[in-house]
């Protein structure tokens, strides 16, 4: 794990759903914590729970597949980081990108917390661009 927590639980989360494994492990965080209760809410994963090993803070998320095991696989879940540790990205909140017309998620990280761009947009608040989830 590098020092950019929430490109390292992107990366967790697509390779998981690309290797179909059912659930993964993640380090336990405030900021993890909060990204994983809004992919939770938004029905992009099944399940989350915490977990404690050795004095450390884990927790572990149930990914959601395909029932159909037959034909190529395409994966579900899709996520891209966009503001990094190099490169922030913000916006405000007339100008908070829609993903897919709406079906998917932007989250933001704003003054009153971590936030969907929905949420962001009935606030009339912007914040920092953190990924995209669809």
């Amino acid at each position: 794990m590098g020092r950019d927590t929430i490109a390292d639980i992107i990366t967790a989360i697509r390779n998981a759903d690309m290797d179909r494994k059912g659930t993964i492990r993640i380090t336990s965080t405030n900021i993890t914590e909060n990204i994983v209760k809004i992919v939770l809410r938004e029905g992009f994963i099944e399940n989350v729970r915490k977990h404690r090993e050795s004095n450390k803070d884990f927790l572990v998320l149930t990914l959601r597949h395909r029932r159909n095991k037959k034909g190529p696989y395409r994966t579900i879940l899709n996520l891209k980081r966009i503001s990094r540790p190099g490169l922030r990205i913000y916006s405000n909140s007339q100008r908070i990108p829609r993903i897919l017309g709406g079906m998917g998620i932007v989250i933001l990280s704003t003054s009153q917390g971590i936030m969907t761009d929905r949420e962001a947009r009935l606030e009339g608040i912007g914040g920092e661009i953190l990924c995209y989830i669809w």
